[in-house]
């Protein structure tokens, strides 16, 4: 999918997409570093239906939410010719217990079995994370397991 770049002299850089309809969508990025989610108008492309200023964590949370289904289905399809095993995505937030201490601190693998194989931040994926790096809010974790050590290691980043 191609992205079209213009720059917007004075306030910044447009990046967007066309959709399927035809619509523009994409991200207004401000030479103050303000970030805004833009739609475009279907009658008219250069028009804005909406814009929705987002602040970093939550551009950087839109963006993992935007990357991780893509990730999931990929792993999902790699893991298919293995019997009970699966892949599931836990969103980490402000009132998760391990945001903001590194990834050896929550013991998934050693508890429950299952392994975080790559954490998406900002739109970025961190393959293999190790122990040491750590979990912010607004990173979604690709957990691979069982069924039930995916249950476990639920309970456990929920807090349960």
């Amino acid at each position: 999918m191609e992205v079209e770049e213009t720059p917007l002299p004075g306030i910044g850089i447009r990046r967007e997409i066309v959709v399927g309809n035809g619509r523009r969508v994409g991200i207004v990025i401000q030479r103050d570093g303000q970030t805004e989610l833009i739609i475009s108008r279907m009658d008219d492309p250069d028009a804005c239906l909406a814009s929705i200023p987002l602040s970093t964590e939550e551009a950087a949370t839109l963006g993992s939410l935007l990357g991780g289904p893509r990730l999931v289905a990929q792993l999902a399809a790699e893991h298919s010719d293995l019997p009970g095993v699966s892949t599931r995505q836990f969103l980490v937030t402000e009132d998760t217990p391990f945001a903001g201490r590194p990834l050896g601190e929550t013991k998934l693998r050693t508890r429950t079995g299952a392994s975080v194989v790559a954490m998406l931040r900002s739109g970025q994926v961190l393959p293999s994370p190790t122990p040491n790096d750590v979990i912010e809010p607004g990173d979604l974790l690709i957990v691979v397991g069982t069924p039930d050590g995916l249950d476990a290691a639920a309970a456990i980043l929920h807090g349960n």
